[in-house]
């Protein structure tokens, strides 16, 4: 049984753009600059964005981290991502989801220039990415297919099961695997909250991608020998025994899924690493579009 292990994929990852970073430098030219809006202090936002620019800096790139209160107003916000749009030393700019109640996401979304959209969720960068065009991915799909070609599983025919339908993971996720790519190219079946008889589709499927947000949902005896296993799942469940007071669980029952399947990624370890990767391809693309 492989581990699908995302500390060594995302380190490969890094380097490469640390290379080219330093290359980048080496020719006068400034490094890529990625600028993250955090909205509130919510732990789990603190964490990711913290690893954002902890990885940014990693890497060679610059960063700015733009903190807004939760009381903050829609058009507070909406006014400094356009400051961030026309600010041209600014390649990628992401805002941290979810959002407090007041601000409506897809308006903040659709407010950031397609050019500077390195999370993939402008419904420019959406059509693009059904239409086959050169486009930025959202980064944890981007992140799993980055993990195939890594560890060079074989994708071609089979039958991959993608359980989850957002906008963020399971609807792009869906459509790069059935596209005509070196590490697509499969027949895919989507799965949700209303999926009859779930556990039999899933049993016969060659991949699988868990991105349904409940932990532990995916057992052993819904997984066939052999397959491979994502699991996008990333929710604290409360611990009295672990120093924080909660662990970090995955959508899938590693102990045993584990047994039976061919290649698993772990939680955490796994996915959640390789969606900062593509963040910083998707970061480094957007700086080479802009330089063109």
């Amino acid at each position: 049984m492989l581990v699908l292990d995302g500390k060594i994929a995302s380190k490969a990852v890094k380097e490469t753009l640390t290379e080219a970073t330093k290359e980048l430098i080496e020719l006068g030219k400034r490094p890529p600059h990625l600028a993250a809006v955090l909205v509130g202090s919510d732990g789990a936002s603190e964490t990711y964005v913290a690893s954002k620019v902890r990885t940014c800096e990693e890497i060679g790139f610059q960063s700015t981290l733009v903190r807004f209160e939760d009381t903050t107003t829609e058009e507070e916000l909406l006014a400094k991502i356009e400051d961030l749009n026309n600010d041209n030393n600014i390649d990628g700019i992401l805002v941290q989801l979810p959002l407090p109640k007041q601000i409506s996401e897809q308006k903040v979304i659709s407010k950031i220039n397609p050019d500077k959209d390195v999370d993939g969720f402008h419904p420019i960068s959406v059509g693009r990415l059904v239409q086959g065009m050169e486009t930025f991915i959202p980064a944890t799909p981007y992140g799993i297919m980055l993990m195939l070609e890594h560890f060079k599983l074989s994708t071609k025919g089979r039958h991959a099961v993608v359980i989850g339908r957002s906008n963020i993971v399971g609807r792009p996720m869906s459509i790069l695997l059935s596209s005509n790519l070196l590490y697509g190219n499969c027949t895919v079946t989507i799965c949700h909250s209303h999926t009859p008889n779930l556990a039999d589709i899933t049993r016969s499927a060659d991949i699988i991608v868990a991105a349904l947000g409940r932990p532990g949902f995916i057992k052993e005896d819904m997984v066939k020998e052999g397959a491979i296993v994502f699991d996008v799942g990333i929710t604290r469940v409360d611990d009295t025994t672990a120093a924080k007071g909660y662990r970090i669980k995955g959508d899938v029952e590693y102990a045993g899924v584990s047994k039976k399947a061919s290649a698993i990624s772990p939680v955490p370890g796994g996915v959640g690493l390789m969606t900062i990767a593509g963040l910083m391809k998707n970061t480094m693309d957007a700086y080479n579009r802009r330089q063109k």
